[in-house]
């Protein structure tokens, strides 16, 4: 009888232990920015297996990717976000900057959840059309960007960034390839709206022998309570693309 009550007793313990563990899992999300330049590497050539590799073992529940093509001559008919998706198992979001050559260039977000809603915001952009993609989750809103070459542009981009984040009722993050390095005044306007969880002191392009930082992960100032930064990374890619990716896991609690 009391070793009946004594295995029951600990079948109770190792339970509690193990729904404390999974429960303390449930905020916790691993975010990821990659600027893929069409999954063309340092050595020139196209290879999306590669890109879906990189993205495989980082092992992201969402991810931002800039630079894809779709349907266009240059990726010889491919729709990139497509095949990502299918070699990863996530789900694709895309969002047209421009026409090219045939098809769509843009950015994109690939995702374990399947979005429940899903906007695009146009942005500035001097040489080229630029987007906001904000993709919403459960329980957080993830935001892809890639910002422009032009400073003016960038500025304008940060006031029509926080426009669009303020309002949810959820942990806003975002990120991208925001072609600003720390200390420019750009960047310095956007974290009055956002903080960087990302590691600013890891350079991320140029991929072989990085010299800046231009890379991004952050979140809306007050979206998000007792947000604690888990890992906070620059992955070592040299040679799938000419940006290295970066990637962030959170835990935080839901507004």
């Amino acid at each position: 009888m009391k070793t009946r009550n004594l295995m029951f007793f600990i079948a109770i313990v190792a339970a509690t232990i193990f729904l404390s563990y999974v429960n303390s899992k449930d905020s916790e999300v691993r975010l990821m920015t990659y600027n893929v330049r069409n999954a063309i590497g340092t050595d020139g050539v196209m290879d999306y297996e590669r890109i879906a590799s990189v993205i495989a073992h980082a092992d992201p529940d969402v991810v931002a990717l800039q630079e894809l093509d779709s349907m266009t001559r240059r990726s010889r008919g491919r729709d990139l976000l497509a095949s990502l998706a299918g070699a990863t198992g996530m789900r694709a979001t895309f969002a047209k900057a421009i026409d090219f050559e045939g098809g769509s260039y843009g950015i994109g977000v690939l995702s374990k959840q399947t979005p429940l809603s899903v906007r695009t915001v146009a942005l500035p952009g001097s040489e080229e059309a630029r987007r906001l993609l904000i993709v919403e989750f459960k329980d957080y809103v993830f935001a892809c960007t890639h910002l422009s070459l032009n400073e003016t542009d960038r500025m304008e981009s940060v006031g029509l960034i926080g426009s669009a984040a303020a309002g949810w009722e959820k942990p806003f993050f975002i990120a991208g390839d925001w072609n600003m390095e720390p200390g420019d005044d750009a960047l310095q306007a956007m974290q009055q709206e956002f903080e960087l969880i990302s590691n600013t002191g890891q350079y991320t392009f140029p991929a072989d022998l990085p010299t800046a930082c231009l890379d991004y992960i952050g979140v809306m100032r007050g979206s998000a309570r007792n947000l604690e930064v888990v890992s906070a990374d620059v992955v070592n890619v040299p040679d799938a693309s000419d940006h290295r990716p970066v990637v962030v896991t959170v835990d935080f609690a839901v507004k």
